[in-house]
């Protein structure tokens, strides 16, 4: 059985082929699909390794037939070493053998997923009618959640702001380039970016309790998308910000180590956002309702993002043979395979 690896070279090709918003189109569906049948999955909260500087996590998921996780970091201060603040890869696995069938790069498509969560819960959180976004965090993950929902939402202005003016100005350049239509406002400050606008993103990467939304910010109506808190002691929103919406949330055991509901009492309601796509429970109940979905990222996500771009690929005929796993004559010799290895060295240089 042999196991693909698909590089970040492969994932540009197809989103160069497809086309950003299909393919945030196709993730979108991908998801849906797999949160319905959330109840067929062997779910846990992430494993993480906290230190000063950041978080190294591993995401496992499976169901009867595939085994996947995802390796992930997050440390807000690599940019200033010249490094990502996340980066990412993936596998895939037959459950039936324990065969890895696919490893993938997953530092991009672990940003194409998050924004398509977003787009997933807003469908089912914002007023059908929004057409205006606050986007406070400016930064790599930024680009991914204006295009989102602009293309699958119909979101026509995007407010921005971030505390690095450069980081504003970079996602100006890049979305006056990939969506002439969609206008973008760079604001002075978050009280400008939120006044007025139907759904509120905030995705920022400070390993810090900020308040980043503060209750008097909160209009009637509004949807926010709480994307950048998402370990213990990182949260964006002020608790009286949490404690006057309706909250929604992936993994609960998880959001309650990781989302901005850690402020809250073990008590405090959430709804699991499968059970909305399952009709189990109500999404937005009226116009005049703030909603939150507080997304911290789950496993299951870069399971359905792993399947598409296992799918994409071979539609494409992209990717190769990882070379990690060993093809045994005899599988019960293992040792035989690493003796072979220099006679066949040695008959190859004679």
């Amino acid at each position: 059985m042999a196991m693909t690896q698909i590089t970040t070279q492969d994932l540009t090709h197809i989103v160069a082929t497809h086309g950003l918003p299909t393919l945030l189109g196709r993730l979108v569906d991908y998801l849906e699909a797999d949160f319905r049948r959330w109840p067929e999955f062997d779910k846990s909260p992430r494993s993480a390794a906290h230190s000063e500087g950041g978080v190294i996590e591993l995401m496992p998921v499976a169901d009867d037939k595939e085994y996947s996780f995802k390796y992930v970091n997050g440390h807000p201060g690599n940019t200033k070493l010249g490094l990502s603040t996340v980066v990412a890869f993936g596998v895939l696995a037959d459950v039936d053998t324990g065969m890895p069938t696919l490893i993938s790069e997953l530092t991009l498509t672990t940003a194409l997923r998050t924004a398509a969560t977003s787009v997933m819960a807003a469908k089912l959180l914002a007023r059908k009618d929004s057409k205006t976004m606050a986007l406070i965090g400016n930064g790599a993950q930024s680009e991914f959640q204006a295009l989102a929902f602009h293309h699958l939402l119909g979101i026509q202005e995007v407010r921005v702001y971030d505390v690095d003016p450069a980081a504003t100005d970079k996602l100006v350049r890049n979305l006056a380039a990939a969506a002439p239509d969609l206008r973008v406002v760079p604001c002075t400050g978050v009280a400008q970016a939120v006044r007025g606008a139907d759904i509120v993103t905030t995705v920022t990467a400070d390993k810090a309790n900020a308040d980043i939304l503060t209750p008097e910010m909160i209009e009637p109506g509004m949807h926010i998308n709480g994307v950048g808190g998402d370990c213990p002691g990182k949260t964006e929103l002020a608790t009286g910000v949490v404690a006057k919406a309706s909250v929604f949330v992936e993994f609960e055991p998880q959001s309650r180590i990781e989302g901005e509901v850690q402020q809250m009492p073990a008590d405090f309601p959430v709804t699991e956002l499968w059970r909305v796509l399952a009709m189990q429970a109500s999404g937005r109940r009226n116009a005049a309702e703030v909603t939150l979905f507080d997304s911290v990222g789950f496993a299951l996500e870069d399971y359905s993002a792993l399947r598409l771009v296992r799918d994409c690929a071979k539609e494409l005929g992209l990717g190769h043979e990882a070379g990690l796993i060993p093809a045994l004559r005899d599988p019960k010799d293992l040792f035989g395979e690493l003796a072979a290895a220099p006679r066949a060295a040695r008959k190859q240089a004679a």
